[in-house]
């Protein structure tokens, strides 16, 4: 492994990281911009979010319906055994797992599958793709995905 290689998987770890706690904070502009310009969001069972623009506006959606429908609007995202395989210079793929935490303990969990492009000097997510593997029975996932199939 080269030096190079060692300084994108951390910059590449300094992403994923700072994707977690700003959506965890509602930081969602700042989120958006974690994305290439044309970058995809995309959640398994909905439509793509496709730009910057579509990813603030979705993240902004889903940070409403948390601060409407719980008790205290508190999310966390825990992101473990990530994995990363710098392909070029430029590109760089990975994956790893999350596990979210509410006001009300364990809500949901899954996989996160990443394409990373280097822009510049960061190293931006190209495309991102959530696959919700469960979730905790009375979770506000629960609630939410009761009311989609509705």
């Amino acid at each position: 492994m080269t030096i190079e290689e060692l300084v994108a998987r951390e910059h590449i770890r300094e992403t994923v990281a700072a994707y977690a706690q700003l959506a965890d904070g509602g930081r969602f502009d700042d989120v958006a911009a974690l994305f290439a310009e044309d970058g995809v969001l995309a959640i398994d069972g909905q439509a793509p979010c496709v730009g910057r623009a579509a990813i603030r506006a979705f993240l902004a959606g889903t940070g409403a319906n948390l601060r409407a429908t719980t008790g205290v609007p508190l999310v966390r995202h825990h992101v473990s055994n990530l994995r990363i395989t710098v392909e070029t210079p430029e590109r760089a793929t990975g994956s790893c797992y999350f596990l979210v935490v509410t006001d009300r303990g364990v809500d949901h969990w899954g996989r996160y599958r990443d394409v990373y492009v280097r822009r510049d000097d960061r190293w931006l997510f190209a495309h991102r793709r959530a696959r919700l593997d469960g979730f905790a029975p009375g979770s506000w996932s629960a609630e939410r995905r009761r009311d989609a199939d509705r």
